[in-house]
């Protein structure tokens, strides 16, 4: 057999170098396809002479004596050689057939092992539809466990991570590698804000007579400068606590208001007392409030808005030219922390009325009786600075398979005034192990995501969700066609034994169904079952405030956002936010040592969230869920105007129509929930239709007419301004209470509109 293979390797070579030899006179050949008029496909061999040729002839642009036709006793010979070698090729291969097949062989048989590793490992189908929603959400909880965030935790925890700063940018660099580790395709978003910070050398005083204090904390975007004024106390500076301190006829204006933290935010209180007519504000940790050492500083900021305040409306990006401006959100006074040792000395000093036991002023220093003050004369000086810094704001994605173009957001702040164990290293953390856990579904397990998720990592959050923000208005023009919901991971564990949440509307379904599917980390049952079937709206919810994370991509962006927290029983918040001792040992002692279990199940649940919402066919927004509070926000307007009628403050103004635009909008819930109902769910273009419709309902509840430089938050009923229900149900200047309600209405009616889809089906009842 080997002599049969040498003769026919022997015969081969030998033609070849027959042929060789023919065709050594020509340079090469040519193969071209040409297009027939006929449509069909001929092959042309083209050869090149070695004498040189003339140039093309005149009026043939193109042709190249290169590439001229070979004559034709040339293609003719060379034609014959190749038929009489294709002949003995034959000739040769069918004898060593012959030879071959007479020698008896035994193939040795191949095993199923043998052949499945000749085929490859076996390619599974899409498994779209093999992965049942229980295969799905049990897949996620065993990848995200409690060991695996042991260790995360700890690798993530740092001693600093205030924005801007070298550790945490290196963070971000980390987190960025992170990302590319999974293969997420990331990037990363650079902004250069100003912030605000303490002048090392010359820090924040406080005088009261022969008492002299330097403060530790400080509130950033404060108002710089020195005041003196009457010192009056005011409780948590809400309003109604100011109304009782001017009831009892102490004066507010140019005052130093004390206030103690809590029940409101920080630029909250500042608004209130500059509102007020007051100088400047102290603001300090109560004893009954807060139980910590008492020389325990405080940090935060007082702007009544989010983002970069001095590019209010527009990206800070550092090609961008603008004319110097500020947000209507900076405080126009003077505003610091002190520590309760401070405030105590204050307060046993303060002198004036006293206040009513049943007012709620009086807290936790025994020694001190809590008069309102306004009899002596109290100094504060800020010495704040405005710093550049450069941060960056970092990105993952996880695609989609069918609609990659549209996304949903988890995001989770890095920055932090300490180390931020509860308040960045824990979101950070979620974030991290998410994206681990998608990632390893869709490469391994056979998820198949219709939309993309994208994985946020943002600076600058502790100054006013300044990074997101940012982000925000850099592409707001796209990013209400795109981004679908937006799910906060900051500040998810703060405690063990209760869970609150504050959500769009479009949302609360989602929520409800997720509580059923999360087991409770505090009781038997789900967690829904933890927190009163009956009673859970109650239980949970809360009103989303302008200093939560997912706010500004709420009210100032239109898309459906949430923010959820497990939290320990009675409490609201975390009490060691803001100050440098949020870190491991104090979030264990909330936790009762199991901070990554919690942090585990916290995880689970963003992750239910959001892959039923990049899995579903129809997103899980809930339209209706908007209908009661239209309705009560319609009424409160409706009463109003009512009784300013009745009191002859107002003439011809009615609120019928707004009340009739949001029975339009109840008349689209209603229609959208009947074209759900006859739809074909398994129709992909019926369902993007669909999804088209429910993702207009949050964008289209921002006001279009006012201006995002001055009114951020445009949102018509969760915003902040004078454009929102709210406001007009407490409005008194009557004309523009009738321009406020004629915007009001189209405002809503004009979301009714673009919720019923098609044009020609709207019910335009005004």
């Amino acid at each position: 057999m080997d002599r049969v293979r040498s003769a026919f390797n022997s015969m081969v070579s030998v033609l070849l170098l027959i042929y060789a030899f023919q065709i050594k006179r020509e340079r090469y050949s040519r193969f071209t396809v040409q297009q027939a008029e006929d449509g069909e496909r001929h092959v042309e061999v083209k050869l090149s002479e070695d004498a040189t040729e003339d140039n093309t002839e005149e009026g043939q642009e193109g042709d190249s004596p290169t590439f001229r036709p070979a004559p034709q006793h040339q293609s003719r010979r060379n034609i014959y050689y190749l038929a009489v070698g294709f002949l003995l090729i034959f000739a040769i291969g069918y004898l060593v057939g012959y030879i071959s097949h007479r020698e008896t062989q035994v193939e040795p048989m191949e095993t199923d092992t043998e052949i499945e590793e000749e085929n490859g490992p076996e390619i599974l189908p899409n498994a779209e539809f093999q992965l049942d929603w229980k295969s799905i959400g049990q897949l996620l909880t065993d990848k995200l466990n409690t060991q695996a965030f042991d260790k995360t935790l700890r690798d993530f925890d740092l001693p600093r991570r205030s924005a801007g700063s070298d550790e945490e940018i290196n963070l971000a660099k980390r987190i960025f590698e992170q990302f590319k580790k999974l293969e997420m395709n990331p990037w990363t978003d650079i902004h250069y804000v100003q912030l605000q910070m303490p002048d090392s050398k010359r820090p924040n005083h406080v005088f009261f007579g022969a008492d002299f204090f330097e403060a530790m904390g400080y509130l950033a975007y404060s108002a710089p400068g020195k005041v003196q004024g009457k010192l009056v106390y005011g409780n948590y500076g809400r309003q109604e606590d100011l109304d009782i301190v001017q009831k009892k006829n102490v004066d507010l204006k140019g005052c130093v208001l004390l206030l103690r933290s809590g029940n409101i935010s920080f630029a909250e209180q500042v608004d209130n007392a500059a509102t007020r007519g007051a100088s400047a504000v102290l603001i300090y940790p109560d004893t009954q409030d807060y139980q910590y050492v008492t020389n325990t500083a405080l940090y935060g900021h007082v702007h009544m808005g989010s983002g970069d305040p001095y590019t209010p409306g527009f990206p800070s990006f550092n090609h961008t030219q603008f004319p110097p401006t500020q947000s209507s959100g900076l405080p126009r006074i003077l505003a610091q922390t002190i520590t309760a040792n401070m405030a105590s000395t204050l307060l046993q000093k303060i002198g004036g009325p006293e206040s009513d036991a049943s007012s709620g002023f009086k807290g936790g220093f025994l020694s001190s009786s809590y008069s309102l003050g306004g009899s002596q004369n109290i100094t504060v000086e800020v010495n704040n600075m405005l710093v550049n810094r450069e941060i960056h704001n970092v990105f993952g994605v996880i695609k989609g398979f069918t609609d990659p173009d549209r996304y949903v957001v988890l995001g989770a702040q890095r920055d932090a005034w300490g180390e931020g164990y509860a308040r960045a290293n824990v979101g950070t953390s979620v974030l991290i192990e998410l994206a681990r856990a998608v990632r390893e579904m869709v490469e391994k397990d056979g998820f198949r995501p219709r939309r993309s998720l994208v994985f946020a990592s943002w600076s600058a959050g502790e100054y006013g969700n300044v990074g997101a923000t940012e982000w925000l208005e850099g592409y707001m023009a796209s990013l209400d066609k795109s981004v679908f919901t937006y799910i906060s991971l900051d500040g998810l564990v703060m405690g063990r034994g209760s869970f609150i949440a504050s959500a769009s509307p479009l949302l609360y379904t989602l929520l409800e169904n997720t509580m059923k599917d999360v087991k409770s980390p505090f009781g038997p049952g789900t967690l829904y079952d933890a927190m009163g079937t009956k009673k859970w709206e109650g239980n949970v919810l809360r009103s989303m405030s302008m200093d939560d994370p997912a706010y500004p991509f709420l009210a100032f962006s239109g898309i459906p956002s949430i923010s959820f927290h497990f939290i320990s029983p009675n409490a609201e918040s975390y009490a060691y936010y803001g100050t440098r001792l949020d870190n491991m040992d104090h979030l264990n002692y909330q936790t009762n040592q199991r901070t990554s279990e919690m942090t585990a199940v916290a995880a689970q649940f963003a992750g239910r969230m959001a892959i039923r919402l990049v899995h579903d066919r129809l997103l899980p927004l809930d339209a209706s869920r908007y209908g009661s509070i239209i309705t009560k926000d319609v009424y409160r307007v409706y009463r109003h105007i009512s009784q300013l009628s009745q009191s002859g403050q107002v003439k011809d103004l009615n609120p019928t129509w707004l009340s009739r635009a949001r029975g339009s909008f109840q008349r689209a819930a209603d229609g959208l929930n009947r074209a759900i109902l006859n739809t074909d769910l398994d129709d992909e273009e019926a369902c993007r239709i669909l999804n088209n419709r429910i993702m207009r309902v949050e964008h289209t509840l921002l006001s279009p007419y006012v201006s995002p430089l001055e009114t951020p938050f445009r949102h018509l009923l969760l915003g902040r301004g004078s454009h929102t229900l709210a406001s007009i149900a407490e409005a008194t200047d009557v004309e523009q209470l009738h321009t406020q309600l004629a915007l009001a209405t189209w405002n809503l009616q004009g979301c009714a509109n673009a919720l019923v889809g098609n044009i020609w089906d709207i019910d335009n009842d005004i």
